[in-house]
C-alpha cells in the first residue's frame, strides 16, 4: 500500500512539472514573439521610414539621378582677383651709431686735469671735452712770445736808421753802399720777426691741441679717461661719440634677400625688450656676401632717440618693394611633379587644372605671378582631392 501511495505521488508530482514546464516554454515563446515585432517595428522606421516620400522625390527627380547628384562634392571657390602686396624682409641685428668716432690724444699728452663730458652728453664741434696739464708748454710760449717782441724791437731799430739814412745820402754824408747795407739788416730783422712769430704760432697750436676736443658735432657714448690720468698718443680711444647723434641698425640677411633691397627701403626697427617702433630707411646694402654663412649686412639708418641704445639688439622690417598678383591661401595651390598647380570651375562645374607660378609667401597668402588673372573661380580648398574633369558643386565665397 505504501508502494502504491508512493507511486501516485510520484505521478502527482510529475503531471505537476510538466504543467510547469510547459506554462515556462509559453512564455519564452510569448517573449520572442514580441522582441521578433519590436525588431521588425524598428527595422521598418529605419529602413522605410521615408519610403511613402520617394515615390514623390523619384517620380519629381528620376530616382537615380537624385541619388547621382547627391553624390557630387561641393567645394568652396573664389573669385580672387588682383590686388597690391608688398614684400617685406624681416631681419635682425645690432644697434649701433651710424658714424661712429674714437677720440684719443693727438698732441704730446700729459696729465688730465678736467674731464667736461659724461656719456650721453651732446657736443659741439671743437668743444673740449678733457684738458691736459700745460704748465711747461706755457712757459715755452712766453719765451717765444718775448722772443717775437725782441726781434720786432730790432726790426724798428732797424727800418728807422734806414729812413735817417736815405734823408742824407742826398747831402753826400752816407754813401749809396750805406745805405744797401741799412737796408739788408732792416730785411734781417723782419725775417727775424717772422722766424718768431712762427715758432710762438707753432707752439701755441701744439699746446692747444693738448687739449682733447671733439671732431664733429655729436653724442658722447662713452668716456675712459679720469683726471689725474697720464695720457699720450699712445693711450687708445678715451672717447667715443656718434657723429650728429645718428643710429643705425646693422642687420643680418640672407644672400636672397640682400638681392630684393635698395637704399632707401622703408624700415620698421623695434628694439628688444620694448614694444616701440621706429621709422627708418635702408641707406647701404652690403657688396659682399660672408661665404661661411651666406649673409650679408643692411644698414638701416635711424635717428636719435634715447632708446635706441649702441650695442642693443632689435628687429627689422624692411619693405622690399610691391607687386599686385592673384592672392590665394595656401591651401589652393598644389603641387606634383609637374609643379604647382591649382583647380579652376568652369562654365559646366567642373575641375579643370591650372599650372601656376607662384611668388612671396607672406601674411596674405600666396602670391600667383603667372597662370591666373583673377577671374576664375578657384577651388580655396579640397583641390588634393578633385581629378581633371570632375563634375563639382561651387561654392562661391566673397574675395576679402
Amino acid at each position: 500500500m505504501n508502494y502504491e501511495a508512493g507511486m501516485f505521488g510520484r505521478q502527482e508530482r510529475l503531471e505537476f512539472t510538466g504543467e510547469e514546464t510547459t506554462r515556462k516554454s509559453r512564455r519564452w515563446i510569448w517573449i520572442v514573439a514580441a522582441a521578433i515585432v519590436v525588431l521588425g517595428a524598428v527595422a521598418f522606421f529605419m529602413m522605410g521610414g521615408s519610403q511613402p516620400e520617394e515615390p514623390k522625390g523619384a517620380a519629381g527627380k528620376g530616382g537615380p539621378a537624385a541619388a547621382s547628384q547627391s553624390q557630387i562634392p561641393t567645394v568652396t571657390v573664389a573669385a580672387p582677383g588682383r590686388r597690391s602686396v608688398q614684400t617685406i624682409v624681416t631681419g635682425t641685428g645690432s644697434l649701433a651709431a651710424r658714424r661712429e668716432m674714437p677720440v684719443g690724444v693727438v698732441g704730446e699728452g700729459g696729465v688730465v686735469t678736467r674731464v667736461l663730458v659724461e656719456p650721453g652728453s651732446w657736443v659741439g664741434k671743437g668743444q673740449v671735452l678733457a684738458t691736459v696739464d700745460r704748465s711747461v708748454q706755457s712757459q715755452t710760449a712766453e719765451s717765444l712770445a718775448a722772443s717775437v717782441r725782441v726781434a720786432q724791437a730790432d726790426a724798428r731799430l732797424a727800418q728807422a736808421e734806414l729812413d735817417r739814412a736815405q734823408r742824407l745820402v742826398a747831402n753826400g754824408f752816407i754813401s749809396k753802399a750805406d745805405i744797401d747795407r741799412k737796408t739788408a739788416t732792416r730785411d734781417q730783422a723782419l725775417a727775424r720777426v717772422r722766424v718768431a712769430q712762427a715758432q710762438l704760432a707753432e707752439t701755441q697750436a701744439r699746446n692747444r691741441r693738448l687739449d682733447i676736443r671733439a671732431p664733429e658735432a655729436g653724442l658722447v657714448l662713452t668716456r675712459q679717461v679720469e683726471p689725474g690720468q697720464i695720457v699720450s698718443g699712445g693711450s687708445g680711444v678715451l672717447f667715443r661719440m656718434a657723429m650728429g647723434g645718428q643710429m643705425e641698425l646693422r642687420t643680418q640677411l640672407s644672400e636672397v634677400d640682400l638681392q630684393r633691397l635698395r637704399p632707401g627701403a622703408v624700415a620698421e626697427v623695434t628694439p628688444t625688450g620694448t614694444t616701440q617702433v621706429f621709422k627708418g630707411d635702408v641707406w647701404q646694402v652690403s657688396p659682399v656676401i660672408d661665404p661661411q654663412t651666406r649673409q650679408g649686412i643692411a644698414r638701416v639708418a635711424l635717428n636719435y632717440d634715447p632708446a635706441l641704445r649702441p650695442g642693443g639688439f632689435a628687429s627689422a622690417r624692411i619693405v622690399a618693394g610691391g607687386v599686385t598678383a592673384v592672392i590665394l591661401p595656401q591651401s589652393a595651390v598644389q603641387s606634383d611633379n609637374e609643379g604647382n598647380y591649382v583647380y579652376i570651375i568652369d562654365g559646366k562645374d567642373q575641375a579643370v587644372r591650372r599650372g601656376v607660378t607662384t611668388g612671396d609667401v607672406s601674411e596674405a597668402g600666396v602670391a600667383i605671378t603667372s597662370g591666373l588673372n583673377g577671374s576664375e573661380r578657384v577651388v580655396l580648398t579640397a583641390g588634393a582631392f578633385l581629378n581633371p574633369g570632375q563634375k563639382v558643386i561651387p561654392n562661391l565665397q566673397k574675395s576679402k
